[in-house]
């Protein structure tokens, strides 16, 4: 028996919303988009190519770690009323399992858990042939607007 997933959203967003906040970020920069937005989980592909290789022509690590901080940070975001609360990474780690050299890569990002003053996301990285390439997870706190993060 298949289980329904339940909508985590404070407001679901639309796939052209989400690829409206890409003007002006690194997320442009890189060629990041948004393809999906599920009841339970948001996706983006990133490119392969001159942006987002290291110099052995391989995907670089740190641009796997923006695509997944990207999906944690923005599904975080969405779970929240956004006039109350704002939400700020703590904490993300990452495995890389797999080379790639070209195409893109899709990340899929999905709460772990979605508590009143933090998140755990888990976020897998695939490449175009639905292989495993990363495996994230990023910690989020939820903070009070006006609440200043870290020190004075």
């Amino acid at each position: 028996m298949t289980q329904e997933a339940k909508a985590i959203w404070f407001r679901p967003p639309t796939v052209a919303e989400l690829n409206a906040t890409r003007p002006g970020t690194m997320m442009e920069h890189l060629g990041i988009e948004y393809t999906a937005c599920g009841p339970d989980s948001l996706e983006a592909r990133m490119p392969v190519d001159a942006r987002t290789r290291q110099p052995y022509g391989l995907l670089h690590g740190g641009a796997s770690l923006v695509l997944a901080e990207t999906l944690g940070s923005y599904g975080a975001a969405l779970t929240v009323d956004p006039a109350r609360l704002l939400v700020v990474g703590q904490e993300i780690n990452a495995n890389h399992l797999r080379p790639v050299k070209h195409g893109y890569v899709t990340g899929t990002a999905r709460p772990i858990q979605l508590g009143s003053r933090s998140q755990v996301w888990s976020v897998e990285i695939r490449d175009d042939r639905g292989r495993l390439v990363c495996v994230s997870r990023l910690t989020i706190a939820v903070l009070e607007r006006g609440a200043r993060p870290g020190p004075p």
